[in-house]
């Protein structure tokens, strides 16, 4: 009758136990010293041999000849523990009896002494299944045990095991298996059994088992079953892994913004039978070993799936930083999560590729701080700023004249106070009220003949508040630009620094802002920040200024210069010198 690999392989002594010798060394020197107690908990991952220590020392303790600790596994004592005819030796299971009457019962027996060997162990496999009554049975007899009793307690859930049940034994934690090590023993298998299998199916099994040897038998087993040689190709073909190369051609697509070729081949994989759920839970698990890997390189290769290998994800990982990564496994995550109570999950899957191809479209937190970050790293390498500052620049401002170069604020007065109301403001408040029928009456006196008449003389209006520096006029984008840095929070000034998302225009009436895309327009809309350029810009200007905005790019500007004025006296020169006969100069 044929046995499965892992009851086959299961080893017999310590010795034979794979990763654990943290623990199978410490087991042998109790037993060699005599200084064994009453309660053992072995706790953790499923597959790493908790159960197999556990009869390796139930067999040990009562072993007539032992072998440096280990059970020689020859004596009538190690055989009949070995083969269930010895009763004294019971393993039980906490899931299946975990009720206080299967306990008690158990303890009623356990006060009688052993018949045929030293101690009578009892092995109780996932013992956090059992009821609180039952754990509050199993406490009495832990207090104060006989000496022929020994308990060995195994649990994958150490949290759900009482601390009065923990504080009365000795707690041994099993860890993961590493792949390498599980990796040798998958060929030492294969060399006793005369199976062909390579060093990279061995490496990829190894992966897949997740740190547990019995996982890793068990999938051996299983591609064995198939027949020929036990190769990468042949474990992805028999463990229905081969999705996982369509999941990596899948991401390749989007790094490369393919839409068409990624919708192309989620139609096929969707034709072919693919459940959307389990796509999603493909590529998420694909996006969190490539962010583990980027983000941890050096500590992080422990909690990888285990599903591609360490050149894939290398390969992949170049073509994302941490920030995208992030903002991809966000949106495949929920995705995911509402797939369950979508009325059209292929819909929703192909919208997901959409946004993935083109992040613009995403408007999450984590999209924006994708692509804030892009920025953040072509701003320091300095290309990106050169060709936007350059162009957009000469489109948008013209040279300033001399006068306009004299005349330019100071740096300590050019940073306005957000709470400083406007000029115009402190000038609507100051001047006196007059009535409306008193204007056209004083219009009237104004255009009168010279000398004008006596009026009786009045307090003067204040006089409205000087621009900033003296200068007046549109200062041009990058003068509002650089006053709003000190108005603004560092979150709302960020796009203004940034040329490509902003730019601003005066068209003699209105200040037009034009936003990249509609989430910075909508940013920049908000009172507080189209109020404070409204505010800078009426600094300059000397009195209130609108502002609107827009989403597109600017129109080009154009530079007109305006005519020279002319003195009186270039105007009698330039008469007398026609004249003179020189009529038939051109003036330019």
């Amino acid at each position: 009758m044929y046995q499965a690999l892992y009851r086959k392989w299961r080893p017999r002594s310590f010795d034979d136990v794979v990763g654990q010798g943290h623990i199978t060394e410490t087991l042998k020197r109790q037993v060699q010293g005599g200084r064994l107690t009453h309660a053992y908990l072995f706790t953790g991952t499923r597959g790493t041999g908790k159960t197999t220590c556990a009869k390796i020392l139930a067999r040990a303790v009562n072993c007539q000849h032992p072998q440096d600790g280990n059970p020689c596994n020859q004596c009538p004592a190690c055989t009949g523990i070995e083969n269930g005819s010895i009763l004294d030796v019971v393993e039980l299971d906490a899931a299946s009896n975990n009720r206080v009457d299967d306990v008690r019962a158990m303890l009623e027996e356990a006060t009688y002494t052993p018949a045929t060997v030293a101690k009578r162990v009892y092995i109780i496999d996932e013992v956090h299944m059992l009821s609180p009554q039952a754990f509050n049975a199993l406490l009495q007899i832990l207090e104060e045990p006989p000496a022929h009793l020994m308990f060995i307690l195994a649990t994958t859930e150490l949290h759900k095991v009482p601390a009065t049940i923990k504080s009365r034994c000795q707690q041994f934690a099993f860890k993961r298996i590493r792949a390498e090590e599980i990796a040798g023993r998958l060929n030492y298998v294969a060399a006793q059994e005369g199976i062909a299998l390579t060093q990279e199916g061995a490496e990829l099994i190894a992966r897949l088992a997740d740190g547990g040897m019995r996982d890793a038998l068990s999938l051996l087993d299983q591609c064995v079953g198939a027949g020929g040689t036990v190769d990468q190709d042949r474990v992805f073909q028999v463990l229905g892994l081969a999705g996982n190369l369509q999941t990596v051609a899948l991401l390749e697509e989007i790094a490369a913004g393919d839409l068409s070729g990624s919708l192309a081949r989620l139609a096929s994989l969707y034709t072919g039978g693919k459940e959307m759920a389990a796509l999603a839970g493909e590529l998420s698990a694909l996006l969190r070993d490539l962010l583990v890997s980027k983000s941890a390189p050096k500590g992080g290769a422990g909690l990888l799936t285990g599903g591609y290998d360490s050149g894939t994800l290398e390969r992949l990982g170049q073509l994302f930083d941490v920030p995208r990564l992030v903002q991809m496994l966000a949106l495949v995550q929920k995705t995911a999560g509402e797939l369950v109570h979508s009325a059209n999950r292929r819909t929703d899957m192909e919208l997901c590729l959409v946004m993935l191809c083109d992040p613009s479209l995403d408007g999450s937190v984590n999209a924006l701080t994708a692509r804030v970050a892009k920025l953040e790293q072509q701003l320091a390498s300095g290309v990106v700023v050169q060709q936007v500052a350059s162009d957009k620049t000469l489109q948008r401002s013209p040279a300033p004249s001399p006068i306009q170069k004299s005349i330019q604020p100071e740096p300590e007065r050019s940073v306005p106070v957000a709470s400083d109301p406007p000029p115009w403001e402190v000038a609507e408040k100051m001047a006196p009220q007059q009535p409306a029928s008193d204007i056209p009456l004083q219009k009237a006196m104004a255009q009168e003949a010279t000398p004008p008449p006596v009026v009786e003389p009045q307090p003067a209006p204040p006089a409205p508040a000087t621009p900033v520096g003296g200068q007046t006029g549109w200062p041009g984008w990058n003068v509002v630009c650089g006053q709003l840095k000190g108005a603004l929070s560092t979150g709302d000034y960020t796009f203004f620094s940034m040329p490509a998302m902003l730019t601003g225009r005066w068209d003699g009436e209105v200040v037009t802002i034009w936003a990249a895309n509609q989430f910075v327009a909508d940013l920049v809309e908000k009172p507080d920040i189209s109020g404070a350029v409204s505010q800078v810009v009426g600094r300059y200007m000397g009195q209130r200024v609108p502002v609107k905005v827009q989403v597109g790019a600017p129109p080009a500007e154009t530079v007109q210069t305006p005519p020279a004025s002319q003195s009186p006296e270039e105007e009698d020169a330039l008469d007398a010198f026609l004249a003179a006969g020189h009529s038939n100069v051109t003036v330019e």
